[in-house]
């Protein structure tokens, strides 16, 4: 009966304990520095010490886990309005009604895929402060601080991308589709929300360019310089990356894709730009 009552308890305590752990982590990592040493040095150590690696693995292993288990737990909670936004994605062909299912396992299927996704974009805030929390010890100070700055910022920019695909690219994009050469389409949910649910998802990552290179270029790994020069190669490439994800070869949903790519492209030769002064100046006014 004791320990019937001591796994009770445990159960019972997991948030707590699980919100004490993470903010003894906070705590540490605002107070202590990393010890600087060169990178040759530090893959010298981890080669001689094997060990040494395993800690991470495992440091690794806990924080995705939690990560799963936010997951998991906002995709339930996504159970209670998945039928609403299925509804909303459905609007451009008429809402949930216009949708026919031909497979007993089709609207389950469906139901789970948006609760899933939804579930992803509740959670992603977490999602990427487990990262951080996984990162920060190898960081310095300053860099802590801008990671935890920057987890709003890349989920602002992944919700953007999912509104920029859902307001702007499907309501021209589905149109084409259904009505081309003036075939009448049974739009099948499994497809479609497939479809549709794709298209935001990737939308959405494309989105978060402009910080990821911002943060290339505060470490040092990209230059602005660079971007600017390459920026024939870049359009290619947006070009390509474009043509897969849209699923017609019309160019006007192409186009659609490609220029808010091409502008973020700009914005993040910007933000390296900005980037490069910053970690410049931090550089000069370093005491030697």
């Amino acid at each position: 009966m004791r320990k019937l009552l001591r796994a009770i308890w445990r159960l019972i305590t997991i948030p707590f304990r699980w919100m004490r752990t993470i903010f003894r982590e906070f705590r540490q990592f605002f107070t202590e520095e990393p010890e600087d040493a060169p990178l040759a040095e530090s893959i010298q150590k981890a080669v001689d010490n094997p060990q040494s690696i395993l800690i991470h693995i495992d440091a690794l292993r806990k924080h995705i886990l939690r990560a799963v288990a936010a997951l998991a737990i906002t995709t339930i909670l996504s159970f209670a309005f998945a039928s609403r936004i299925i509804d909303i994605l459905a609007q451009p062909v008429g809402g949930i009604k216009g949708l026919v299912a031909i497979d007993p396992t089709e609207p389950i299927g469906v139901f789970m895929r948006v609760s899933l996704l939804s579930g992803f974009a509740l959670a992603l805030p977490y999602i990427a402060l487990e990262l951080w929390l996984f990162a920060a010890p190898g960081l310095g100070r300053d860099s802590r601080i801008f990671g935890l700055t920057a987890i709003p910022i890349a989920t602002v920019f992944f919700l953007g991308g999912i509104a920029f695909a859902y307001f702007v690219m499907l309501p021209t994009a589905i149109p084409f589709l259904v009505n081309f050469m003036g075939m009448t389409s049974e739009l099948r949910p499994a497809s479609y929300i497939r479809f549709v649910t794709g298209i935001m998802f990737w939308i959405g990552v494309a989105f978060q360019f402009p910080l990821v290179i911002y943060v290339l270029a505060r470490i040092g790994l990209i230059r602005a310089r660079i971007l600017a020069s390459q920026w024939r190669l870049a359009i290619v490439l947006m070009a390509v990356m474009s043509a897969a994800i849209t699923p017609t070869v019309d160019p006007v949903n192409m186009a659609l894709v490609m220029g808010p790519m091409i502008c973020l492209y700009f914005l993040s030769i910007g933000l390296a730009f900005l980037a490069q002064r910053g970690r410049e100046t931090r550089t000069a006014n370093k005491p030697a």
